[in-house]
Parts: C-alpha cells; structure tokens; sequence
C-alpha cells in the first residue's frame, strides 16, 4: 500500500560522497530511491560530493536518508551537519556514528563493557618503525588481521601469514588511514546479524553466515561476483544465533546506535564462542547487501525496510531551529 506523499515532505537520498566506498554507496542509494519513489515518496538524489550540504535546507528537504558509506557519511560528519541545518536523518546520531566508525574507539567502548572482541594492536603514525611492526605478530600470534580502523567494505584489509607480510600490509592500510589496526586472527565461521530501531525498541533481525569463496571476503565478492554464498536461515544451533543476538543487540546499545546497524562478527571454531568485528551504521543496500536480506527472512520487504528505515528519521536534538 502506498503511503501518502506529504506523510515525509520531500526527501533527500544521500549518495556516493567521497569516501573511498563510494561506488558502493551509489549503488546502495539507487536501489533505496527507487523503493522509497515506489512507496509514493517524493524522494530524490543528493549527491554530497556534488553540492554543499546546505542546498538541502535552500532545496527544502525536509528528510534525509543516508545512504553515504564510510568517511564523510557513516562518521558523524554529515549527521553533525543535518543537526545544524534541523533536518532529521535515518541512522545512528553523531557520537554513534563517530565511535562505530572507528574500529579501534568500538573496542574499547566493547571492552569497557565486557563484550568480545578480537586482541588488537594499534599502530598510529609514530609506531610504525619496521621494527615495531615486525613485532606484532609477537603479541598476537599468525596468521593476523591488518586493516585500515576508518574504513569499510573490506578496503585495505591484509591477511598477514608471515613476519615479512607485516610491512606489506601496513604500507596498503596506511593508504587509507594514517593508523592501522592490527587484530588476532579469529578461525571459523563469519556471520552478521541486522539490528532496527532504538534504545529498549531495538530489535535484532536473523543471523546471517557468509561463505566465502577460501575466506576471501572481501571487496570485489562482496560487491561485484555471486561467489559468496549466505545462508539465512543461518542454520546455527538455536541457543547459538540467541547468543549472538544477545550480543549484537547489547553491542548496538552501548554504542548508543538507532534506526539501524550490523554487526559482523567471527564465531571461533575451537570453542564456538562469537567475538564482534564491528558495527556498521550506515550498512550497505545495495543488491548483495545483508540487512534486505535479513529483513526479507523476517517478512520485511526491501521496499516495506526503506519506508520503516525512513519513519525512523529523526535528531539527536531537536531543539530551536530544529524541524518537526
């Protein structure tokens, strides 16, 4: 059923930015325009990259819904921008988005409250001599994970199996972001697990596993082949998904996200206990993207989660200025 234009007043998909995730955030609001055009939505494109932010008040837009990956979209900038200008936006608010976007604050803010995460490293900029860095798989053992901490959709990420991967990896990590994340290589099963809504409302949608063709999940399959296999069901034992529901769904709450979010995480195969990579806020929504596909094994159609995703539009503080 077609819900009534004026129910959102005209809408702002924001796409593409300048991330270096910005193919895929094109992708992704493509397919949340048509949807929403389809749900009789008065939507259009916004392209952040193309105009300043504050065409949208000057536009008159009303609404936004983000559909921008990585910098300049999932990190809190550009929901610092829609708080200025009063226009409330779909996702997480600006510290979520911040802390979310950075790997390694996620961490701690995981740790604090004594959720399970991979051991990591830390390497900014004044730690990178080569032999300190050839000293991290001391600490964390092989093989190990070394990745960009800002950045998303697999870019820049290393499989290190050797001491002498180690300089390798950082040199493409460092491409992307100045500090580099180094991580325990956790063996077993990936999966992902989609969360709606806010606060005590949230609530978490089935767990995904990914198959990946030899673990190789990364940017070019997850994006652009039909390789990768998801099961959801995920075939889990029951007591297994509740786990890592239970965990996703703390997970998001002590971040402080809403609207909606998904959390990666790798289930260790010695002893099937799940350990949290991260938490996306601004997840993929495109045609391979795993929160539709979640939504659609819970009954969710892809048009029926980008009209919710919408509804949920809103500011962290809708003080003076700020539009109803």
């Amino acid at each position: 059923m077609q819900q009534p234009k004026l129910q959102f007043g005209k809408v702002a998909v924001l796409m593409g930015g300048r991330s270096a995730e910005r193919e895929v955030s094109l992708m992704s609001g493509q397919g949340v325009l048509t949807a929403l055009r389809a749900r009789g939505v008065d939507a259009h494109a916004f392209d952040p990259a193309e105009q300043p932010m504050d065409e949208l008040r000057r536009q008159g837009f009303a609404r936004c819904f983000i559909a921008l990956h990585g910098r300049y979209g999932e990190d809190g900038t550009v929901q610092g921008a829609l708080e200025l200008l009063g226009i409330p936006y779909t996702g997480s608010g600006v510290m979520a988005s911040s802390i979310a976007m950075d790997k390694v604050m996620t961490k701690r803010v995981w740790l604090a409250d004594g959720l399970p995460t991979p051991r990591h490293v830390c390497l900014a900029p004044d730690r990178q001599q080569p032999e300190v860095v050839r000293a991290v798989p001391d600490e964390l053992g092989l093989p190990l994970i070394v990745k960009p901490p800002r950045e998303g959709s697999s870019i820049g990420v290393t499989k290190v199996r050797g001491y002498s991967d180690m300089q390798d990896a950082v040199a493409l990590s460092v491409r992307y972001d100045p500090d580099v994340l180094c991580e325990e290589f956790i063996e077993g099963e990936e999966v992902t697990c989609p969360v709606l809504g806010a606060g005590m409302h949230a609530r978490v949608l089935p767990v995904i596993r990914i198959v990946a063709p030899e673990g190789a999940y990364n940017y070019q399959n997850k994006y652009f082949t039909d390789d990768v296999k998801y099961q959801v069901p995920s075939g889990l034992p029951a007591a297994e998904e509740r786990e890592i529901q239970r965990i996703v769904l703390q997970a998001y709450r002590t971040l402080g996200c809403r609207g909606w979010g998904r959390a990666d995480l790798m289930i260790r195969a010695s002893d099937r206990k799940p350990f949290l990579l991260e938490m996306n806020t601004s997840p993929g929504m495109t045609s391979h993207s795993l929160v539709p596909m979640a939504a659609r094994a819970a009954g969710i159609s892809y048009e029926d989660l980008c009209w919710q995703l919408l509804a949920d539009a809103a500011l962290d503080y809708a003080g003076p200025g700020a539009k109803p």
